[in-house]
């Protein structure tokens, strides 16, 4: 087989028991991996309970890792979110899911629970579970280097360990799995890390023709301003977007009460890269290398890291936000929702924190100490026991990252209909909206807006699945990746083809959550952001998100999904799509 190992380990922790079974090849063109493949094979249990032990918890890949395609080297990680209770996923880079597929693997389903804390050894086609117990408690950067010369390592902290909701999953020491609270469901299989690594080589059906596919889309992206240009994300990181998103009166400040900090040039990609000098790292197989790190090992914070521990708490130390960021790591805790869980305490206390407070706080909630015991569970949960879910700034109970929906309406929509909660990557409209990429839209209409999302959504479900970094489709499109796909695999593909996949996938995940009981009720935003202003002056006038235009494009939306009026997966669409019923379906709004 060409592009697959064609093999998915069923691991079962209960009994420390591992069998191997070989995907249908009709699945792996419907679903082509990743997160396509990880959805199919969760779909059948999502209705249970995050923390049942038969809830499976998927790491898988796509057909193009493992080889010489651009910006393949990720994986996705997949599970019912503790924080949401929706479909909860998420893509990471590092060598995690090269090295998984060098094993022989294109995905692991692991089920089962435990009876003591335990590790997984994946090596050349080989599954071994290890006691992990000692381990207990350690810091994600302690795991990672007592594991050093198992291979790629992906680990949790003490703060999944201590019941935090938005737990991450590390990988490789920094890279990090944050978003859906994943980390927990790791702990509560009692499982501590999972290593891997082989020597296996992945078979691509024409070589040749990889080359020139490849050749395309380095092209494309040395052409590219925010990719490789002088101010772009290879030069300065992620960060390369603060900035902008402060010039455009965008930036979540002061737990979305504001959209503009007047200190952003403090804490800027300018200032990080004057003040650390870090230099270039990045994914495995990746070119564009936008990881930054010191001499002395130091982590660059991303982005959404920055934003939220400057502007979004009024924090003008530099340092903090490296601090922080390190905190969060080790600690095993998602950035984002870290930081917008302290904006809401902030706000609700009254109480603006200081550096040293921002340290303590992070270091309560990991360890579980004081009020860190509630800030855990999240802003949705600590502001709805203090009687203000009002100033919780989530969607479906996921907090939201460092776009404020006032500035950019696409943005707005894409945060309602995320099929993970509170999410910027599912549809990113910040691409045509602010990059003006592949297209320009105007920021501030939802004309034309609910088919961009769904052609966002289907283009990035697709992205995962291959998988690939969606950093690149700033550049390339779907045409060059079908190409790609082809070359790997030997299955002739156009880019139309690949948008259907999407299609499936959204459509699989929007069947799931349903299933759940989630409806048109959660595809919303907090009420801020319909009745309060952001920034006004300098000729930019930040307003309230009028209610009537969003519930419109919402219809829309729905329309341009395939969804029934109110948000609900269509049997006969489904069919169309090749997705079987979800049991419950009747009773959880599926017509």
């Amino acid at each position: 087989m060409y592009g697959w190992c064609d093999k998915v380990a069923r691991i079962h922790l209960s009994d420390r028991s591992w069998r191997v079974e070989v995907p249908d090849l009709n699945v792996l063109r419907t679903f082509i991996g990743g997160r396509g493949l990880a959805g199919y094979y969760i779909r059948k249990k999502i209705t249970l309970d995050w923390n049942h032990p038969d809830m499976p918890l998927l790491l898988f890949v796509g057909p193009l890792v493992n080889t010489r395609s651009p910006t393949s080297g990720r994986m996705t990680i997949m599970s019912r979110s503790p924080l949401t209770g929706t479909v909860g996923d998420s893509s990471v880079g590092g060598s995690f899911g090269f090295q998984l597929k060098k094993a022989g693997f294109d995905g692991i389903i692991i089920t089962g629970k435990s009876d003591r804390l335990c590790g997984i050894e994946i090596k050349d086609n080989n599954i071994h579970i290890s006691d992990a117990s000692h381990l207990k408690g350690r810091e994600t950067g302690d795991i990672h280097s007592f594991l050093k010369g198992k291979g790629s390592t992906a680990v949790i902290g003490p703060a999944a360990e201590n019941g935090v909701l938005f737990s991450s999953v590390i990988i490789d020491g920094h890279f990090a799995a944050g978003r859906s609270g994943i980390g927990l469901t790791f702990a509560s299989k009692n499982l501590k890390y999972i290593t891997t690594r082989g020597t296996g080589k992945t078979n691509v059906f024409d070589p040749k023709a990889l080359r020139s596919a490849r050749e395309d889309i380095f092209r494309l992206t040395a052409a590219s301003p925010i990719l490789l240009g002088k101010f772009g994300i290879s030069r300065f990181g992620t960060g390369a977007l603060y900035d902008l998103m402060d010039a455009r009166r965008m930036m979540p400040t002061e737990n979305f009460r504001k959209t503009q900090f007047d200190q952003a040039f403090k804490l800027n990609a300018h200032a990080f890269k004057k003040k650390f000098k870090p230099k270039n790292t990045g994914c495995r197989g990746c070119h564009i290398l936008c990881k930054k790190i010191t001499k002395d090992k130091t982590r660059i914070p991303e982005f959404e890291t920055m934003s939220h521990f400057s502007a979004l708490l009024g924090n003008t130390d530099i340092g903090t936000v490296v601090k922080a960021n390190r905190i969060c790591n080790e600690m095993g805790m998602d950035t984002i929702s870290a930081a917008a869980t302290l904006a809401c305490f902030s706000e609700i206390s009254k109480k603006k924190f200081s550096p040293e407070e921002v340290v303590s706080l992070l270091m309560d909630i990991g360890k579980k100490k004081g009020v860190g015991v509630e800030l855990g569970q999240g802003a949705a949960k600590y502001a709805g026991n203090c009687g203000r879910s009002d100033l919780a700034m989530v969607v479906k109970g996921q907090e939201l990252p460092a776009y404020d929906p006032r500035g950019a309406y696409g943005m707005a929509l894409a945060y309602a209909t995320s099929s993970r909660g509170g999410c910027h990557l599912r549809a990113y409209p910040i691409s045509h909206e602010i990059l003006r990429k592949p297209v320009a839209t105007d920021r501030f209409s939802f004309n034309g807006k609910a088919r961009m999302i769904k052609i966002g959504e289907d283009l990035n479900a697709v992205a995962d699945s291959l998988t690939a970094c969606k950093f690149t489709f700033f550049a390339a499109s779907l045409e060059e990746y079908a190409k790609i796909y082809t070359a790997v695999t030997g299955i002739k593909t156009s880019g139309q083809d690949l948008f259907e996949v999407g299609e499936r996938i959204c459509y699989n995940e929007r069947m799931m959550n349903a299933a759940n009981g989630f409806t048109e009720k959660d595809d919303d935003l907090p009420v801020r952001f319909f009745t309060m202003p952001g920034y006004k002056d300098d000729g930019i006038n930040i307003k309230p998100i009028d209610k009537e235009a969003f519930l419109t494009a919402r219809s829309n939306y729905y329309i341009a999904r395939k969804l029934n009026e109110n948000g609900a997966p269509v049997s006969k669409v489904a069919k169309e799509l090749g997705l079987e019923p979800i049991s419950l379906g009747s009773i959880c709004g599926i017509t």
